[in-house]
């Protein structure tokens, strides 16, 4: 089976650390021709959520918010975002 390397990209991405956090991120992307809402299900944690080129994606507390190389917007999980970037000084 080949082995692929990802080839080497730029991303900008904000951690959310807490609730505080998701209002600021979301007109983040909304300003930079992402689409996101927010809001709080009852007594559940606030949750951003993304449209992404798969549908819907829904990021919360802890999670990264990346925009991609063509200008799109994901969340990810920041065990999953440290292994795959670095950053950039």
């Amino acid at each position: 089976m080949p082995k692929f390397r990802k080839k080497p990209v730029v991303v900008e991405a904000e951690k959310i650390y807490s609730y505080h956090d998701i209002p600021r991120i979301s007109e983040w992307v909304n300003g930079n021709g992402g689409k996101s809402t927010y809001g709080q299900q009852d007594d559940g944690p606030a949750e951003l959520l993304i449209s992404t080129l798969e549908g819907v994606m829904t990021a919360k507390i802890g999670d990264i918010v990346i925009r991609g190389v063509k200008g799109e917007f994901y969340p990810c999980k920041e065990d999953i975002f440290m292994a795959t970037y670095d950053l950039v000084e």
